[in-house]
């Protein structure tokens, strides 16, 4: 059996991560504070993903969120420009 999920914030991380849960601008940005929130407090990460947000996730998604918070803090979780579906049409710039 894989070994439980677990995330240890210092006190520094959990005021950061309580301001981006109340206050940051991106949705996606509170979802994933609040999620490491609760995982932090001991919550399971499946049962995070599955019942703790307002939307459910996979539980993949939730961990990978863990895992990149641990490796590169806060500012890993920011989507990156670039990312996301591409426009399906683009007129042409040359007008012709």
């Amino acid at each position: 059996m894989p070994k439980p999920l677990r995330l240890v914030l210092g006190e520094k991380q959990v005021l950061e991560l309580k301001r981006v849960r109340d206050h940051d601008p991106e949705p996606h940005m509170r979802e994933k504070a609040a999620a490491l929130l609760k995982i932090g407090d001991g919550q399971a990460g499946r049962a995070v993903a599955l019942h703790g947000l307002l939307k459910h996730r996979r539980p993949d998604t939730v961990y990978a969120w863990v895992r990149r918070y641990q490796v590169g803090g806060i500012a890993s979780l920011r989507v990156k420009p670039g990312r996301g579906r591409k426009p399906a049409f683009s007129p042409c710039a040359s007008g012709g």
